[in-house]
C-alpha cells in the first residue's frame, strides 16, 4: 500500500511539473537571429521541377524539416521587383507601402522617378552615384523596423542584396545597414549615408579582397548538361545571349565576355552572383555579431542573380536549371555556417520570392499555347487618333508605365473636360483593342471595392497618391515589350503570382498546405512569431499552420 502511494504522488508530481513547464512556456519565440531570404523571380514549380537535383542542405531541408506554403501568391498587380520585396516587409500592398512599381511617373515632380533614389545622401564605397539611395519612398513600416522599436535599436538589422533595392526596402527605414553591388569598374558592396557615416571595417577589407575577383571565371554547367532534362535545348530561338557571344550556349567564357559585358556587372547576370551574396552575407553575421545573443537580429537577404537570369534566358532554359541547383548549393552553404556561427535551431528563416515569371512568350507561341508581344506602338497610335476625334488633342496621355496611363490634368481642364469623362472613354476605347483583357478607370479604384479578379489585384496594387488614371491588364501570356527573345513578368496571372514559401528553425512547425496564403501574411507570421507589433500598414494575417 505504502508503495502504490508513493507511485501516486511521483505519478502526480511528474504530471505536474509537466504542466507547470507547459504553463512557464513562453508565447513567442525568440530566436538569435532571423533570416529572411528573397529569391528574384522564382516560380514556386522551381521546388518540384528540380526538386530531384537539389541536395540535401538547401531547398530540401527548409521542406523537410520546415513548413511549406504551396499555394503562395501575391495579391496585387504590377508583380515588379520592388513592390515585391516591400510587399514581403511590410506586410501589405502598393496600395497602402506606395512602393508601385521600380520606376514611376510622379506627378508632382512630372518625371519617371526609381523606388530608392535620394538626392539628400550621399554615396559610401563608390566614387559614383550609385550609393545615393534610401527607403524614404516607402511610406509604412516594415517587419525590420517593428523588430528595431521592438528591442529599443538592439536588435541590429542589416540589408543584403546585388540590387540597391532588394537591399534597402527590406531592410527597411531603421536599417542598421544596407548593402548592394557595385559592379563595372569597381566590383564593390556599397551603401548611403542615410546609415552611416563611413563603411565598416569588416565591410571594407572584404572589399579590398578577390571576393568577387574569383568569379570572373567560366560558366559550365554544375552536372552533365545532358541530366538537364527538365529544360529545352540549349541551343534556342527563345533566348538572349551575352555580347561577344554567337549563341546562348554553355560554356559562358566570363574572362571573355568581361569588357563588353559591364566588367563586375556581369556577376550579376550569372549563378556566381548568388555566390557572392552569400559571401557578403556571412561577413556580415560575423562582422556585426549578429545572432550573438539573446536580442533578436535580422539580415535579410536578396539573390538577384536569378532575375538577370531569367530575363535574358527564360524561364526553361539550361541556364536557369543550372542557376537553382547552384543556388540550392549556396543556400546549403549558408545554413551550414548558421547552424555553427549562430547554432542550429536558434535561427528562424524564411524563403519566398519579389515575383515569379512568364514562360517565353514566343516559345508559348511555338508550343500553340496563347501569348506573345503587347506592342506600345500599335496600342497608342489609334488611341491618340481616338481621343484627338473625340476630345479635339492626341496630348492627354502624358505618361505610360507599369501598364498605367498617366493624363494631362491640366490640359484636361483647359480643354474643359473632366478627367472621369476621359477615363471613361479611354476604357470604352480599348476594350476593342487586341491584348487588352481589360481595363479600369483611376476614378473606379477609388470609388468601388472590387473583391476578386484582376480588378481586385489592380486595387490592392493602386496607390491613391502615385498610380495612374487609367490601369491595364494585359491578355494571358502576353508581355508589354518588343523582344521576342526572354522574359518578363508584372501581371496579376498565376505564372507572375505563384511564388515558394518555406519557413524552419527556431518556433517553425513542420507541415505543408495548400491553404492559399498570401505575400502580405510573411511580415506578419514573423512578427507573430516574435511578439512584436505589426507593420503601420498591415494587410494581411498570420499563417497559424506555420508557428508553434
Amino acid at each position: 500500500m505504502k508503495n502504490v502511494l508513493i507511485a501516486g504522488l511521483l505519478f502526480f508530481s511528474i504530471v505536474g511539473l509537466k504542466a507547470q513547464q507547459k504553463s512557464e512556456k513562453e508565447p513567442f519565440t525568440r530566436p538569435k537571429l532571423v533570416v529572411g531570404i528573397v529569391v528574384d523571380q522564382m516560380r514556386y514549380d522551381y521546388l518540384v521541377r528540380f526538386y530531384d537535383k537539389y541536395g540535401d542542405d538547401g531547398f530540401k531541408r527548409m521542406i523537410n524539416e520546415g513548413f511549406n506554403c504551396k499555394n503562395n501568391h501575391f495579391n496585387y498587380i504590377p508583380t515588379k521587383t520592388a513592390a515585391g520585396h516591400a510587399s514581403v516587409y511590410t506586410g501589405t500592398t502598393p496600395k497602402t507601402h506606395g512602393i508601385i512599381g521600380n520606376d514611376w511617373y510622379d506627378k508632382n515632380e512630372d518625371r519617371s522617378v526609381y523606388c530608392t533614389e535620394d538626392e539628400t545622401v550621399n554615396s559610401l564605397g563608390t566614387v559614383t552615384d550609385a550609393g545615393k539611395m534610401s527607403p524614404r519612398r516607402m511610406v509604412s513600416s516594415t517587419m525590420t523596423d517593428q523588430l528595431k522599436l521592438a528591442t529599443a535599436s538592439q536588435g541590429k538589422v542589416i540589408g543584403v542584396s546585388l540590387k540597391d533595392r532588394g537591399s534597402i526596402l527590406p531592410a527597411g527605414h531603421a536599417a542598421d545597414g544596407a548593402y548592394w553591388f557595385q559592379g563595372k569598374d569597381e566590383g564593390h558592396w556599397v551603401t548611403s549615408t542615410y546609415y552611416m557615416d563611413a563603411l565598416p571595417n569588416w565591410v571594407e577589407k572584404f572589399n579590398k579582397s578577390d571576393a568577387a575577383e574569383k568569379y570572373k571565371k567560366v560558366w559550365n554547367t554544375l552536372y552533365d548538361i545532358d541530366t538537364y532534362t527538365e529544360s529545352i535545348a540549349d541551343n534556342n530561338d527563345f533566348e538572349q545571349y551575352f555580347k561577344g557571344e554567337e549563341a546562348p550556349v554553355f560554356p559562358h567564357d566570363l574572362p571573355k565576355l568581361w569588357d563588353d559585358n559591364g566588367k563586375f556587372d556581369l556577376l550579376k547576370g550569372v549563378p556566381f552572383g548568388n555566390s557572392l551574396t552569400v559571401d557578403f552575407a556571412e561577413a556580415a553575421i560575423k562582422g556585426e555579431n549578429l545572432g550573438a545573443d539573446k536580442i533578436t537580429d535580422f539580415i535579410a537577404i536578396s539573390f538577384s542573380a536569378t532575375d538577370y537570369v531569367g530575363h535574358r534566358f527564360g524561364v526553361s532554359a539550361k541556364e536557369t536549371e543550372d542557376t537553382y541547383l547552384r543556388l540550392d548549393k549556396d543556400l546549403g552553404r549558408l545554413f551550414t555556417f548558421l547552424d555553427k556561427e549562430v547554432g542550429k535551431g536558434t535561427y528562424t528563416v524564411f524563403l519566398t520570392s519579389d515575383h515569379a515569371a512568364v514562360e517565353v512568350p514566343s516559345y508559348l507561341e511555338a508550343e500553340n499555347i496563347p501569348g506573345g508581344n503587347f506592342s506600345k506602338k500599335e496600342f497608342y497610335t489609334p488611341l491618340n487618333a481616338f481621343l484627338n476625334t473625340k476630345f479635339g488633342s492626341d496630348k492627354l496621355i502624358k505618361n505610360f508605365s507599369n501598364e498605367q496611363l498617366f493624363l494631362d490634368q491640366e490640359l484636361i481642364k483647359k480643354l474643359g473636360l473632366t478627367s472621369e469623362e476621359v477615363e471613361n472613354a479611354i476604357v470604352g476605347e480599348v476594350k476593342n483593342y487586341k491584348n487588352v483583357a481589360e481595363a479600369y478607370t483611376g476614378t473606379s479604384m477609388r470609388n468601388q471595392e472590387f473583391t476578386k479578379g484582376q480588378a481586385s489585384r489592380l486595387q490592392m496594387g493602386y496607390n491613391f497618391n502615385r498610380s495612374g488614371d487609367v490601369l491595364l491588364a494585359l491578355s494571358p501570356g502576353y508581355i508589354n515589350s518588343t523582344s521576342r527573345k526572354g522574359t518578363t513578368h508584372g501581371t496579376g496571372y498565376a505564372y507572375d503570382t505563384h511564388a515558394p514559401l518555406l519557413f524552419f528553425g527556431q518556433g517553425i512547425n513542420h507541415g505543408q498546405t495548400v491553404k492559399r496564403t498570401e505575400i502580405p501574411d510573411i511580415a506578419n507570421t514573423i512578427c507573430s512569431l516574435l511578439g512584436i507589433t505589426f507593420p503601420s500598414g498591415k494587410s494581411g494575417e498570420p499563417i497559424p499552420e506555420v508557428i508553434q
